[in-house]
């Protein structure tokens, strides 16, 4: 029955990291699809572009939250059914590949980001907090949100092996869950690497400045040709 259990929880926390926040935050709070302007990618940062700084908040929430819960979910309620990290980790992993490729929506997510670091704090509060800060620490720094995700990515399943024995015990199956994630984090960003090596990913902050030096181009551009 432990297998059946397990399976069940693997199976639930993937439909729930299934649910696409940016799309369904977006359509509750009558704005476009995220798949259709910016990057295209159904996740907070390109919520953001849409101008609803709100609407951005809750899908990073939300989507961190659906990392966060299965693991937790097992934490709390895991052993009555004979449930442990492996599961756990199973489960994490899961609600992260919901995430990138939701089965509700056409298996097109986003990169997994906040899911993952939702994830990372269902694991431990502490992992979840210094994966965050670095994050922060180069986001504040070089301006880039996509280094600063990939920097994090890499870092945090070293956090989590040099930590052990300290804050936590590294457990084997959570561990080679955390470096899937960062595995799978570096792939989705392939793209954002590609720009970052050519000097032409968008910086933070930046994107506004560009929309308004564009619109001001294009009035412009009307204007001469009318002349």
């Amino acid at each position: 029955m432990t297998a059946l259990y397990s399976l069940i929880a693997v199976i639930a926390a993937y439909l729930i990291g299934s649910l696409s926040f940016a799309v369904i935050v977006s359509r509750t709070m009558g704005l476009n699809d995220p798949r259709t302007y910016g990057s295209g990618n159904p996740g907070a940062t390109n919520v953001l572009r849409s101008g609803s700084k709100a609407a951005a908040a809750v899908t990073l929430l939300l989507d961190a939250v659906k990392g966060w819960l299965p693991v937790m979910l097992i934490k709390w309620f895991g052993a009555d059914f004979g449930l442990a990290e492996g599961t756990m980790a199973m489960a994490g992993l899961a609600a992260f590949l919901g995430h990138l490729y939701p089965v509700f929506f056409g298996f097109q997510g986003g990169k997994g980001v906040a899911t993952a670091l939702g994830v990372l704090l269902g694991i431990s509060g502490w992992l979840g907090l210094a994966t965050a800060l670095t994050w922060l620490i180069m986001a504040v720094f070089f301006r880039y949100s996509s280094l600063a995700s990939l920097v994090a990515a890499i870092f945090a399943p070293v956090y989590y092996v040099l930590c052990s024995g300290v804050v936590w015990y590294a457990e084997t199956p959570v561990t080679v869950a955390i470096v899937a994630m960062a595995a799978l984090l570096v792939w989705r960003h392939r793209e954002n690497i590609q720009r970052l090596m050519a000097g032409k990913e968008s910086k933070l902050g930046k994107k506004k400045q560009d929309a308004a030096a564009g619109a001001a181009a294009a009035k412009h551009g009307s204007k001469s040709r009318r002349r």
